[in-house]
């Protein structure tokens, strides 16, 4: 069972931004996108969410999952970018010239470079340079995309799946827009030596030079990654980010019906994801957040957070901010100092803006035997209710 305690929460918030009430299901942006999810890469905050764990079709967004493999690889030793890798004929035709798809133009049974096939990857596209890499380093692509799957679950993406490598339709890769931002904000957090490669204008591969196929780069916004796609069934998707005025922002669309909507759909929403919010301290680092009853203890558990709660809200029209400590009950003592007991979930309007743990300041010891009857008898009649 699930608890939900309000009162030292609430009077805290309503005291911070009393008056700042419009109605809680009114969307402060409007988007042609059938899924979007925008945050703050610092404070997480959800700026924006619509259908965004709606799977859908990844098409070449499923590359930003084959590089975190391939990323991965390298940090662990397993790869270095100077190894090379043998294009097959498989390779060669699902993927190269004859295929008529996105591709570097990679010659049949020739050895690449694991750094250019990276490059042709992110900046061309290149479904060749997929391939290439999957047949390399799991022997086939249906191995490699069990890798991506497997890799998806522990970095923190909780629904995509992956059939292939490059993105080409398959009936079993599907993603959402919350895993995609995740994803993304992984890979640049956990591999800027690499993150680089999303902002290279061009690459010129087997003398043939492509540019960059992300529309926001050359807008001098502040973009600096990450990848396009674009599917019949899932329409035209883009994942981006946003680094200005000392904030990063991370977004994923998908649904969007032609590519001057998705690069003009994709700019409004940054910028305005930039420009409409200001950074708000909810509760100061070691602040009592609430109180959390324990059952069977000698008092209340009071919780805080980690560090500081930072939120970002927006600057007019800015909908309800409410906020909830939530956990699963009974709640049983004793409880160790530390320990996590609870989340705290803010809300504006009706998104979830942001989760953080919350964690026991003090140890709570078993209670009096009357407090434990008294908490046994509580729990028989909800269980009865």
């Amino acid at each position: 069972m699930t608890r939900t305690v309000f009162a030292r929460l609430f009077f805290v918030l309503a005291l911070l931004f009393c008056g700042m009430a419009t109605p809680a299901l009114a969307q402060l942006f409007e988007t042609r996108a059938k899924q979007a999810y925008l945050i703050d890469a610092d404070t997480g905050t959800v700026l924006f969410a619509k259908n965004e764990d709606e799977l859908v079709p990844p098409a070449s967004l499923a590359k930003l999952m084959t590089m975190e493999v391939v990323f991965n690889a390298i940090h662990s030793g397993r790869l270095t970018l100077d190894d090379t890798f043998q294009v097959s004929e498989n390779a060669w035709r699902t993927g190269g010239a004859i295929s008529r798809t996105s591709t570097m133009f990679a010659e049949l049974k020739s050895s690449i470079r694991l750094e250019d096939l990276i490059q042709g990857v992110i900046v061309q596209s290149a479904n060749d340079g997929c391939i290439i890499i999957a047949e390399g380093m799991a022997g086939s692509e249906e191995n490699f995309a069990r890798l991506m799957t497997e890799r998806a679950r522990e970095i923190g993406l909780t629904k995509s799946v992956f059939g292939n490598s490059n993105g080409l339709p398959h009936p079993d890769s599907k993603v959402t827009m919350k895993d995609l931002v995740t994803l993304a904000h992984h890979i640049q957090s956990t591999y800027p030596e690499f993150y680089k490669y999303y902002s290279q204008p061009e690459f010129t591969w087997n003398k043939i030079r492509q540019r960059n196929r992300n529309p926001l780069l050359g807008l001098d916004i502040g973009v600096d990654g990450l990848k396009t796609g674009f599917t019949e069934e899932s329409g035209y998707g883009i994942v981006s980010s946003i680094k200005r005025d000392g904030r990063r922002l991370f977004l994923a669309m998908s649904g969007m019906a032609s590519e001057q909507e998705r690069a003009e759909e994709a700019r409004k929403m940054l910028e305005w994801g930039i420009r409409a919010f200001e950074r708000k301290t909810l509760f100061a680092k070691d602040e009592t957040i609430g109180e959390v009853s324990v059952y069977g203890g000698a008092g209340s558990a009071i919780v805080k957070a980690k560090g500081a709660v930072d939120i970002l809200l927006p600057i007019t029209n800015p909908d309800r901010l409410t906020a909830r400590i939530t956990y699963r009950w009974p709640l049983r003592a004793p409880i160790e100092a530390g320990a996590q007991v609870g989340v705290l979930k803010v809300y504006i309007g009706d998104t979830l803006s942001q989760e953080k743990p919350l964690f026991a300041m003090e140890a709570v010891e078993k209670g009096p035997l009357h407090v434990q009857a008294l908490d046994a008898l509580i729990e028989l009649a909800q269980f009865w209710l």
